[in-house]
């Protein structure tokens, strides 16, 4: 399904950037089965995120990697925990989640564009 078109304006609002995962956590109040995550975004600090990807990831996989996530959206509360940035990935046909990252190492906080 392809969604509607979206202006070039628009677009740059949206501010994607490199992270590295430093932290990896169980996340048993979600709903569904999700780590809890915070992300080293360099200049832009360090943030926190909800992530459905159990069933692709380990949580020792997880730390040290680098994703590609928005940081521009509000927090969302997920039970108990503040989500403060949605870390991209695209859908296996399985429903599960693979995450996108670099094809090299970028320093924290590239911006993708």
């Amino acid at each position: 399904m392809q969604k509607p078109s979206l202006d070039w304006e628009t677009f740059q609002k949206v501010e994607i950037r490199v992270g590295t995962i430093i932290e990896a956590l169980p996340f048993p109040n979600a709903k569904r089965p999700a780590y809890r995550l915070k992300i080293e975004f360099g200049s832009s600090g360090i943030l926190k995120s909800s992530a459905q990807i159990t069933a692709n990831y380990s949580l020792d996989e997880l730390v040290g990697r680098q994703v590609v996530a928005v940081v521009n959206f509000p927090p969302k509360q997920v039970a108990n925990f503040m989500s403060e940035c949605l870390i991209l990935g695209a859908y296996a046909e399985d429903g599960s989640v693979i995450l996108l990252k670099p094809d090299e190492l970028a320093p924290n906080g590239s911006l993708v564009g």
